[in-house]
């Protein structure tokens, strides 16, 4: 006896064409872009970085357009595979291997990659690095929040694409047309509590939508709240000061803190950075940085004086203490585009650029036979006084320690790029100096056995003279 198996609603009405993305017109224009200068060239960023908070269509995109487009898609997900050793084989080895199936080429789609510790899957992030610069295809990463600093150096190498997050009109509308597709009654009320709940996650909401037919055969409201338990979950950091800034009540905004893993301390970072961008109104934006300096107080009395109990009071100040101070709703709930703490970036160049410092003055003390603390405070100032004014000279100076270009970025942010240039001409005069040498020696060599054969042959001439003289006699 067969047994038909059920497909479930999520991956049975997944998007199939770029079309039927929801919502994500900007994403999918820069997406799309990018994919096709694969096709004539390589573009100048190989790896395009997804990003956006779950069920926005990340992964749906990447698998509309590799159908539309004749890719062949293989797909990882990078927390699965943890091990430099796993990603260097599969992923590095499937992106140079010439499809057999697909004449346009390959995808290679690494999934949750903001899901790899730095400490515990060490070497991972390197290898998905070495992958990006060594790939003959076009490599797609997907996380749902890259601002990690052990992301910073592969947020540089790739193109950022932002997804956002659904609104609930847009879910709403794909509700309805499942609904319909199915022959499910659905009461509208019922249709909206499923979606206000979801957040913007349309996966999530699909999934529900099924429960709650699949379990009463019809979808009201009573029984959306009978069988979905509420949904308290960690949001992203910047859907956690989304729903901060636009709270309509206290509650709202003090619900909201504790729906992430960040610190107080760390989360009114991120609120002082993006709190301009939500409150443009010059009064709004004057009563809520008085509420943020106002926790900032007490963030300094708690490290002071180690009395937690002031915290209450500070997260108070910073979560409905803002919220209820912007009272101009038509900035209020306008969407704006948040981004990290300027700290958090600076932090992460800064730990970067003193790994290079340190690796360079590890290489001038090797060759100056001196100690790594005078080279980093005689040599290297002398370095960049050299590297900014002659890069001829510091061409030859980077290829004769053999620099990195990180290292030769270090010693001049200005004419780095200039001095690479300069290096790879230094590079193919030498190549073909070594050319030149090589066909020199290989003439001499000819040349020179050429003269031992003549003189050979003229003593084996002169031999035979002198014995035809001896006959005759």
């Amino acid at each position: 006896m067969l047994f038909s198996r059920k497909i479930p609603w999520v991956v049975k009405y997944r998007p199939k064409k770029i079309d039927e993305i929801v919502n994500q017109e900007k994403a999918k224009k820069l997406f799309i872009e990018w994919i096709d200068t694969w096709v004539s060239k390589k573009p100048e960023k190989k790896s395009a970085l997804l990003y956006g908070p779950p069920g926005s269509g990340k992964n749906s995109l990447v698998e509309a357009v590799a159908r539309e487009r004749g890719f062949e898609l293989l797909e990882m997900n990078a927390s699965d595979y943890r091990r430099a050793s796993d990603i260097e084989r599969i992923a590095k080895t499937s992106s140079r291997v010439r499809s057999l199936t697909n004449t346009r080429g390959k995808i290679v789609l690494l999934d949750e990659v903001d899901g790899i510790s730095d400490a515990a899957d060490l070497g991972a992030l390197e290898a998905i690095l070495k992958l990006v610069e060594n790939t003959q295809y076009p490599v797609v990463l997907i996380a749902n929040n890259p601002w990690s600093p052990k992301l910073w150096e592969l947020r540089n190498r790739c193109l950022m694409i932002e997804f956002r997050r659904l609104t609930k009109t847009d879910v709403k509308k794909v509700l309805r047309s499942i609904c319909a597709s199915e022959k499910l009654v659905c009461d509208d009320d019922a249709v909206d509590y499923i979606a206000e709940r979801s957040e913007g996650d349309l996966r999530s909401a699909i999934n529900d939508l099924e429960a709650v037919g699949e379990g009463f055969g019809r979808v009201t409201l009573s029984a959306a709240r009978a069988l979905l338990r509420a949904r308290d979950r960690d949001l992203e950091t910047f859907n956690v000061v989304r729903k901060i800034l636009v709270s309509r009540y206290a509650w709202q905004a003090k619900e909201a803190s504790t729906q992430t893993d960040l610190a107080p301390n760390e989360l009114i970072g991120w609120i002082h950075e993006n709190l301009p961008k939500q409150a443009q109104d010059p009064e709004d934006l004057w009563r809520a940085y008085e509420a943020l300096s106002r926790a900032d107080v007490y963030f300094s009395r708690i490290f002071k004086s180690g009395n937690w109990d002031l915290l209450a009071y500070a997260v108070d100040m910073m979560t409905a203490g803002v919220a209820l101070s912007i009272k101009n709703e038509q900035h209020k709930f306008k969407w704006v585009s948040y981004s990290p703490p300027e700290t958090r970036r600076l932090a992460a160049e800064a730990k970067e650029a003193n790994r290079v410092r340190e690796d360079l003055a590890k290489i001038v003390a090797t060759h100056l036979k001196c100690s790594t603390s005078t080279v980093k405070s005689d040599v290297i100032p002398l370095l960049k006084v050299i590297f900014d004014n002659n890069p001829e000279y510091a061409a030859k100076l980077a290829l004769g320690l053999n620099l990195s270009d990180s290292m030769i970025i270090y010693l001049s942010e200005n004419m780095g790029s200039q001095i690479v240039k300069h290096i790879e001409k230094l590079r193919q005069e030498i190549r073909q100096e070594a050319r030149k040498t090589m066909f020199e020696q290989k003439k001499s060599r000819v040349s020179s056995s050429t003269a031992i054969a003549k003189q050979s042959e003229k003593k084996e001439e002169k031999n035979s003279k002198g014995l035809e003289n001896f006959l005759k006699k």
